[in-house]
């Protein structure tokens, strides 16, 4: 279950960060609210899943599933570059937190 905490809490970072850009500095209400929202699932479940995955490996999946989430989400809705290098080093990201699954003892 731990992992699936952990899976979740990633993309509630990814919901963290887009709801921050949709907010516009938090001047648009609705979207502050789901990027507060967003953020507090995101911990949560982050600290419910680090009471079994190591802290490194947890933090490090979080933030990788974080980070490739929100670059694949800008160069879709928001029209971000689709540079082959850009796509090459967050694939990288992406193998990383897959390695990081797989030897992980959990």
């Amino acid at each position: 279950m731990a992992w699936f905490f952990l899976f979740i809490a990633g993309l509630g970072e990814v919901g963290f960060v887009i709801f921050m850009k949709l907010s516009n500095n938090f001047k648009k209400l609705n979207y502050s609210i789901l990027c507060i929202i967003s953020g507090w699932i995101s911990f949560y479940l982050l600290s419910k899943a680090l009471k079994t995955i190591p802290v490194g490996t947890g933090y490090s999946i979080w933030t990788g599933i974080g980070a490739a989430g929100s670059v694949i989400i800008g160069m879709i809705f928001f029209n971000e570059s689709r540079d082959r290098k850009r796509i090459f080093f967050i694939s990288l990201v992406v193998l990383s937190v897959l390695g990081l699954k797989l030897i992980s003892p959990h």
